[in-house]
């Protein structure tokens, strides 16, 4: 009777260990996922009064096929600590708020005053 008992024993210890080794190893698995989650994520500062390009993921339906999804380039007004950004056109008239990883700076020609 008391070797079934120590035998019962063994084995929740057993399976104790076992559930322990596969915490730890869901635990390691998950912080390397993230980590290379993270390495993807692009951390961009924008500044007011930056151009920036807007990605259009919308443009799927008869897309072209040399046409850019990239449209722009819109004047950054203000970052939000949640990293939405306010921009506008151009020209001043449209104002809207997208998700900053949705932008990348404006690296195209600039004019030449004067």
């Amino acid at each position: 009777m008391e070797t079934t008992g120590a035998n019962i024993v063994n084995g929740l210890h057993e399976l104790e260990e076992f559930r322990f080794q596969a915490l730890e190893s869901a635990r390691l698995y998950k912080e390397k996922m993230k980590l290379m989650h993270d390495k993807h994520i692009l951390d961009r500062n924008f500044k007011s009064g930056e151009l920036v390009l807007l990605y259009n993921s919308r443009l799927r339906l008869f897309p072209g096929k040399l046409k850019s999804r990239w449209s722009g380039p819109f004047r950054v007004v203000q970052m939000f600590p949640s990293g939405a950004v306010e921009i506008e056109s151009e020209d001043g008239t449209n104002k809207f708020i997208v998700n900053g990883q949705r932008l990348k700076h404006y690296l195209g020609m600039t004019e030449k005053m004067g």
